[in-house]
């Protein structure tokens, strides 16, 4: 695969790190697909992430956020011993790592295991400086500052 050198692009712009780093990746090697995972938005300013995990337990899997990524990483704590033979092995319980890039002002809500789904619940979060803000407009010269509905 061709490797594409992006920097011209971004000479003339500051603060777009973020998205040329991503743009960065994009031409990399195919995407791991274990494990299989959904994302569903659950409501105006939530989303789900859930993580197929069948054979690990809560101890194995660990959910880190640090600077808009999320990390979700498997791995087994038991050893296969000489006593286990399989006849056919179709659960995979191989150590994984599966990251996500987050959107900015995205927070982990919470965490939980049920069934073999890790369901990781996010929510957005905006800061009251970004929210809408109505100017009311008073005849008698002074203006005020109003919430948004």
């Amino acid at each position: 695969m061709r490797a594409f050198d992006l920097s011209p692009l971004f000479s003339n712009t500051v603060g777009f790190d973020r998205m040329a780093r991503l743009l960065e990746q994009v031409p990399s090697e195919a995407a791991p697909s274990y494990p299989p995972y959904n994302i569903q938005k659950t409501g105006e300013n939530a989303y789900r992430v859930t993580l197929a995990v069948a054979g690990f337990g809560e101890d194995e899997i660990s959910v880190e956020v640090k600077e808009n990524l999320l990390t979700v990483a498997g791995k087994v704590a038991r050893e296969n011993g000489a006593n286990e033979s399989y006849l056919h092995r179709g659960i995979a319980t191989r150590a994984f790592e599966r990251r996500f890039n987050l959107a900015d002002h995205i927070q982990v809500s919470g965490a939980s295991l049920d069934k073999g789904l890790l369901h990781i619940d996010l929510v957005r979060e905006l800061p009251e400086a970004l929210k809408p803000r109505k100017i009311a407009i008073d005849s008698g010269g002074q203006k005020r500052i109003v919430k948004a509905a």
